[in-house]
């Protein structure tokens, strides 16, 4: 059976195609989050399953539950998937409700076990999109388990695990060593979000970022760290809310004068002026995410080098 063939079952096996419309059904009350407190997720893939996560949370934070998360990986061959099955028809006996199951498979035989004996909402991810992108290109794909191991012979991977290692050497100013060849290089107070936006930035896309601390030492000096001065153009700089970060402080030092809010009043003030001073870009990182900021920056960044 081809891959469309095989797909195009899904909707007599109750399967769900996403992107594809199906029938409608009758409408039910839309239900509150404790309703979904035991419904679970299922992210079922013949590799990883790192793309069906993302994707679907991606897609579940859209709505307000909670579901109880499992994963499996490396579902590649018949009787992995039958297993999975128990597991996801067990859940659905206990939660009383069916699971939602995600899936990222390409092995056919993986996937008709999946839709002849699954008990959940299955949605098939890949079937969105591989057969119009098929239809556009002209060609038929490849349609290979662990098609994405493929990656780790890549440059862009090792580049990536070079971004990485560079990174966790230059946390919070453990060394100035090699600064040159790094792409950003964060700056501001302790505690206001170089170190997590610094290991995304090369995680996720493959920059050498490094952080570096601005102390009370700084301030008095009234500029940057002298190691910082060459390399003013890599400059980024992060501040936050004096309240948000005395309540940060406050969970690793509790009634420090670290933690105060009069110190953390007088850190920001005093970060953000020399900052200001040296022509630093600034970014507050009190009302937004990791992924947020970093995006932020990677798009400053091509800006003003024309992209990677």
């Amino acid at each position: 059976m081809g891959v469309r063939q095989a797909r195009a079952r899904c909707r007599d096996n109750g399967v769900i195609v996403v992107g594809h419309p199906a029938a409608p059904s009758p409408r039910k009350p839309f239900a509150t989050m404790t309703s979904h407190a035991n419904r679970s997720v299922f992210f079922v893939s013949d590799g990883t399953g790192i793309t069906a996560e993302t994707f679907a949370d991606a897609l579940l934070r859209q709505f307000e539950i909670r579901p109880k998360r499992v994963r499996l990986p490396f579902v590649d061959n018949a009787d992995k998937a039958h297993q999975a099955v128990r597991q996801i028809n067990h859940a659905a006996a206990v939660d009383g409700t069916r699971p939602l199951v995600f899936t990222t498979v390409v092995n056919m035989e993986v996937l008709q076990v999946l839709q002849q004996h699954c008990q959940g909402m299955l949605i098939d991810m890949f079937g969105t999109f591989i057969a119009p992108l098929e239809h556009e290109l002209g060609m038929k794909s490849n349609h290979r388990v662990g098609r994405f191991s493929d990656v780790t012979k890549s440059r862009e991977y090792h580049d990536r695990i070079e971004a990485i290692n560079f990174t966790l050497e230059h946390d919070d100013g453990q060394t100035n060593d090699n600064l040159e060849k790094s792409d950003v290089i964060l700056i501001g107070v302790s505690r206001s979000g170089k170190t997590p936006t610094s290991l995304y930035l090369a995680l996720q896309f493959g920059l050498k970022a490094a952080n570096y601390p601005l102390i009370p030492e700084d301030f008095e000096r009234r500029q940057l760290p002298p190691a910082l001065l060459p390399h003013k153009k890599k400059l980024f700089g992060l501040t936050i809310d004096p309240q948000r970060l005395s309540e940060i402080r406050h969970e690793r030092r509790p009634h420090s004068r670290y933690a105060s809010l009069e110190n953390c009043r007088y850190e920001v003030r005093e970060a953000e002026a020399l900052m200001r001073r040296a022509g630093v870009r600034v970014l507050s990182t009190t009302h937004k995410s990791i992924e947020e900021i970093a995006t932020i920056i990677r798009q400053d960044l091509e800006q003003i080098h024309g992209g990677r």
